[in-house]
Parts: C-alpha cells; sequence; structure tokens
C-alpha cells in the first residue's frame, strides 16, 4: 500500500514539475511550427485556356507549452505564386481572364488564432481554428488548398463518458480558401454543430450529427441549411493479415435560417472494403439526392476528397449526384504509397449518366519533415453541361 501510495506522489510531482510555474516561463518553453508547401498545379479544361499555377505557402505558428488546462496558438500565413497571372485566382486577377481556375489565390493572413481550456476532459476552444468532424464529408478544414478553411468558433469537447466524444461548436464566421479579397472568401454565420460518437461498439464507431448553418448574408445565405444524420463505421478482422472494412452513413436535409429555399433531400453513403498490410480495395456508393430543384448541400466539407479532385461536383447537381467508385491503395517499393479512384457519376433525379473520373496520387516521406507528391486527376464528360477536366500536380512539403 505504501508502495502505491509513494508511486501516486510520484506521478503527481512528475506532472506538476512538468507544469511552468508561471505563463512567463510558459512562453519561453514554447514550439515555433514551419510547414512550407511548394506546389506546381496544372488544369486542362473544355471552354477555358490551360492554367499552370506554380505557388508556395508558408506557414509560421507559435504555441506556449500547457499551463494550468490553458493552451495558445497563433498562426500566419502567406501564398505567393511565381506569376500570378498564369492561372485564375478565383477571377481576383484580371490577367487570369479566360484562365482555368486554380483555387490558390496569393493572399498573407491569420490562419488560426485560439485559447483553449482544459478541465478534466472537457475542452473549450475559442478564436480561428481549425476544426474537422468525422470523416469531414459535412464539417472540414479544406487541407488540400494552399489557404485552408478555418473558422472564427467557440468549440466545446468532452469525453467524460467512455469511449464517447461529443462536440459542440458555434460558429460565427467561416474563413474560406479564397481569402478575404475575394467577395466569397469568408461567411459571416449563426451556425450551430452537434456531434456525438461512440466508439464501445465491438464492429464500430457509432456517430449521430445535427449541422444547423445559417449564413446571414443574401450572396451565400441559399447554403443555410438543417442536416440530421447518423454514420457507422468499423472493420472485422478475417484471417490475421486481412480485414473487412465497411461504413454506411445517412443523413436528411432541409432549408433553415436564412435561407429562403423550400426543400428537403437525402443523403447516404455505403462502403465496403478489404484492407491489408500492403494496401486495400474499396466499393463505395454515394448520394447526394435533391428536392424541389435544390440538391444536397455540403458547404463547409472538405469537398475536394470527395466525388472526384477534378473539384467538378464541389457544388450537388440541381437533380442530385450519385458517385459509384472504386478506391485502391497499396504500399509500393521504396516506401512509396498509391492511392486511386475510379468514379462514374450520375444525376440522382434521373439517372442520367454526367461522366467519369480517373485518380491516381504518389507519396514518400523523406525523412522526418518532407514529403513528396505527385497527383493526376482526369475527368471526361458524358453531359454536354460539364467540360472535360485534366489537372496535373507536383508538390513538395517540409513541416517541423
Amino acid at each position: 500500500m505504501k508502495r502505491h501510495l509513494a508511486c501516486l506522489l510520484l506521478a503527481t510531482g512528475a506532472g506538476l514539475a512538468a507544469d511552468p510555474a508561471d505563463f512567463a516561463t510558459a512562453l519561453a518553453q514554447g514550439k515555433f511550427s514551419v510547414n512550407a508547401r511548394l506546389r506546381s498545379e496544372s488544369v486542362e479544361q473544355t471552354g477555358l485556356r490551360d492554367a499552370h499555377a506554380l505557388t508556395l505557402r508558408t506557414r509560421l505558428g507559435f504555441a506556449p507549452v500547457a499551463f494550468r488546462g490553458w493552451k495558445f496558438l497563433v498562426e500566419a500565413e502567406n501564398i505567393v505564386a511565381a506569376d500570378g497571372d498564369s492561372y485564375s485566382q478565383a477571377g481576383l486577377n484580371a490577367g487570369g481572364a479566360g484562365k482555368a481556375v486554380v483555387a490558390d489565390p496569393e493572399s498573407t493572413e491569420i490562419n488560426q488564432a485560439f485559447v483553449s481550456y482544459t478541465s478534466g476532459q472537457t475542452t473549450v476552444t475559442l478564436g480561428r481554428q481549425r476544426l474537422v468532424l468525422d470523416n469531414a464529408r459535412f464539417v472540414g478544414d479544406v487541407g488540400w488548398r494552399q489557404n485552408m478553411q478555418t473558422f472564427d468558433a467557440v468549440v466545446v469537447q468532452d469525453k467524460s463518458l467512455n469511449k464517447t466524444t461529443l462536440t459542440y461548436a458555434w460558429l460565427d464566421r467561416i474563413n474560406r480558401v479564397f481569402g478575404d479579397r475575394h467577395a466569397q472568401g469568408y461567411w459571416q454565420s449563426n451556425s450551430h454543430l452537434l456531434n456525438a460518437s461512440y466508439a464501445g461498439l465491438p464492429a464500430g464507431t457509432l456517430t449521430g450529427y445535427a449541422y444547423l448553418l445559417d449564413f446571414r448574408r443574401p450572396a451565400y445565405a441559399a447554403n443555410s441549411s438543417a442536416t440530421y444524420g447518423i454514420s457507422f463505421v468499423g472493420a472485422t478482422r478475417l484471417t490475421d493479415a486481412l480485414k473487412l472494412t465497411y461504413r454506411a452513413e445517412a443523413a436528411t436535409q432541409g432549408d433553415y435560417g436564412s435561407s429562403r429555399l423550400n426543400y428537403r433531400a437525402s443523403y447516404y453513403d455505403l462502403e465496403a472494403g478489404l484492407a491489408a498490410t500492403q494496401g486495400g480495395l474499396t466499393l463505395g456508393h454515394e448520394v447526394l439526392g435533391s428536392g424541389n430543384g435544390v440538391g444536397f448541400k455540403t458547404p463547409l466539407a472538405t469537398l475536394h476528397a470527395f466525388n472526384g479532385w477534378a473539384d467538378l461536383f464541389l457544388a450537388t447537381p440541381a437533380a442530385g449526384l450519385r458517385d459509384t467508385y472504386v478506391k485502391a491503395s497499396l504500399n509500393l517499393p521504396a516506401a512509396v504509397s498509391l492511392l486511386a479512384f475510379q468514379h462514374w457519376y450520375e444525376t440522382d433525379a434521373t439517372g442520367a449518366r454526367l461522366g467519369a473520373e480517373f485518380n491516381v496520387q504518389l507519396t514518400r516521406k523523406f525523412g522526418k519533415y518532407f514529403t513528396g507528391l505527385v497527383k493526376f486527376a482526369d475527368f471526361r464528360r458524358d453531359s454536354p453541361a460539364l467540360p472535360d477536366v485534366r489537372k496535373v500536380w507536383v508538390q513538395a512539403e517540409f513541416a517541423y
């Protein structure tokens, strides 16, 4: 008993010793972070002149060490282009007129600036912050773009219940990838997010959510919506070397808040696959429905991660979208990772074929801090309402 008590006292003393004596010490022991991402993106798109963007994203951050439950982060970001007129910066540059869009405008801004406080299993975070819920299908950081999406928000996360994570967020402003100079660069918001996830089931994780999005200005008020959904994701071991993976999700959505639309639309996604040490293969079918001529909306999602890397379906068509896809991953020699997709698209309301898309990506880490990437997307249309699109990326990233 005495030995156990001594161990407890030592552990408690170690925890107290790790906490700085005062905030000045916490500042002195703080850590700087650096991220530099150099990217070449080339785009060929029907009806537009070819675009080529060579951009460098530099992100610098500083965070004092945790002090009596408090944490702070300040992070600044700069994006520059070798030739800003070699592509359309989402309409911000006259020299890019008639060229394909690469959504990486030149900018300098505060990317994150927040304070958080943790008491027990509850953390409250206030300020400009990154926020990703579940697989980012409804709320994400759009981390692929040079300027990620962040949120001016209050976020409360609690893990007091066994294997349960409860998240509530109030969103005051959405800082979008286009930057403050763009008319759609930020959205004023009065939105509420609720997400509850339970990981205690033998077969996987069950999540329920309610996302009540209200955007205040007429230019983007139509994106206001109320979404209620549930998902289940997990894996079951078939043999020592092979697992069956699965995901099922369903949601319903309608107009909300400042929206003047009158619609009701549904969403569902089904996935099943096999996963092994060397890679995996997954078959999926995702449906974003429509109602009263309005497609199911996911305005806060990490959209590039869904419905193809050519980014043809960042907004759901009015007739909805069905995406049937095959995903393959493979660990190649020389520590190279391969990820590939094949998509087939149709409208949900009529079943009209929209096109097919092939995606492939190769990545490799070089030591602790460097990552290289080559990526390709090729969309071929079946509908004259859409363009053919081909994109090629080459990227090098340093993260410290």
